[in-house]
């Protein structure tokens, strides 16, 4: 064996690292943009949600209960549910979704709808 294969053989190895370091960056990269920064929006969002509950919002539990919150404190709050008004209080990471803003939501989208829109329109939101 020469000494110039020999050092050949070892700069494509070295090469070969590298390629394999790019891989393995691009293969986290993608993980990264793929499933943990959506998560982690969803997660603010549901927490801004359960920040800006107000008394009267109609909201739903993970467990399925629905609600008429009458009254926010710190990290619980109390509310009606059914037609004889039975109180609950539960803790705030236990709201699934705030239903009146939901519905509010979707109005403000059908509005929307009626206007023309153009290519780029998405980009505003």
């Amino acid at each position: 064996m020469t000494p110039a294969g020999f050092a050949f053989t070892q700069g494509g190895e070295s090469g070969s690292m590298w390629m394999m370091m790019i891989v393995y960056g691009l293969i986290i990269a993608v993980f990264y943009f793929i499933l943990i920064r959506p998560q982690s929006k969803q997660k603010k969002k549901e927490e801004e949600m359960r920040n800006n509950l107000e008394v009267g919002d109609t909201i739903v539990t993970i467990g399925g209960i629905i609600g008429r919150v009458v009254s926010v404190k710190d990290d619980e709050l109390v509310i009606e549910t059914g037609a004889d008004r039975n109180k609950m209080k539960i803790k705030k990471w236990a709201i699934g979704s705030n239903e009146t803003r939901r519905a509010a939501a979707k109005t403000d989208d059908k509005k929307d709808d009626g206007e023309k829109k153009s290519f780029f329109s998405f980009l505003k939101k």
